[in-house]
């Protein structure tokens, strides 16, 4: 689904990512671990044409993200959703309005029928395991996951072919945390969504990750399934890692 092929992007004397590879499987979780500052956002913002790369490629669907421009580049996009850190969602819209704000908004300019839009708000909702009766509350009305419930609810809407999840768990307590882990999970077995996770969350890496990549100096000092990663020779890994699974 998605090809990142020998990625270079600095800013200024700032080198973040130094010739990154990765590939992200059809119908599979992708989570790009990493610590503050280490080039995660910035590698996500390449795969949704958000940057360009100073050198390299990448290629979703076999369409090369980073050489559109213009119209392409908008229609190129409309095949991701995505989940920001802190749910980011409109305040004066109650639930409703801010699930079906990427249809109206794709559909701006043609007939869409209130009805259709409505099975489709409410369709998106029991995928996430949330009733109509959510449909007029305000976000300040949510707790913590019902918000991350219905950004993936909006974030999956349009019928995307990707997802990607910006820190999905940062800021959330324990528990909040294992349902937004169950989302992702859920997510995937129900609708076969292909998902890119940028995290520092070693734990709920670990719990939703089919591939795992851990990005270090601007590349990638380990990659992929949990337990191949788990058992990496090398020592960033190692020491990112041992905090964690010595409490296990």
């Amino acid at each position: 689904m998605i090809q990142v092929i020998d990625l270079w992007k600095s800013f200024g004397d700032n080198h973040v990512l130094k010739g990154v590879n990765l590939t992200v499987p059809t119908g599979q979780t992708y989570v790009v671990l990493g610590g503050s500052g280490s080039g995660k956002t910035v590698l996500m913002k390449h795969v949704i044409g958000l940057l360009k790369p100073d050198r390299g490629r990448v290629i979703v669907e076999g369409v090369e993200i980073s050489a559109l421009t213009g119209k392409a580049l908008t229609e190129a996009r409309q095949q991701f959703g995505m989940v920001f850190q802190g749910a980011a969602l409109f305040d004066s819209m109650n639930v409703f309005d801010n699930v079906a704000f990427p249809l109206r908004e794709r559909h701006r300019g043609e007939r869409i029928k209130s009805d259709e839009v409505r099975t489709r708000v409410v369709e998106k909702l029991k995928v996430v395991d949330l009733g109509e009766e959510v449909l007029g509350r305000w976000p300040a009305e949510l707790s913590g996951g019902m918000r991350k419930r219905v950004a993936l609810a909006r974030a999956l809407v349009s019928d995307p072919q990707v997802v990607l999840y910006d820190e999905p768990t940062t800021g959330l307590d324990p528990i909040t945390t294992n349902y937004v882990d169950e989302m992702i999970l859920h997510a995937k077995e129900r609708l076969g969504i292909t998902s890119m996770v940028i995290s520092h969350d070693i734990a709920s890496a670990f719990r939703v990750a089919d591939r795992l990549a851990v990005l270090y100096d601007g590349h990638l000092a380990a990659e992929g399934t949990p337990a191949e990663v788990r058992d990496s020779k090398d020592p960033f890994v190692q020491r990112f890692l041992s905090t964690w699974f010595e409490k296990q």
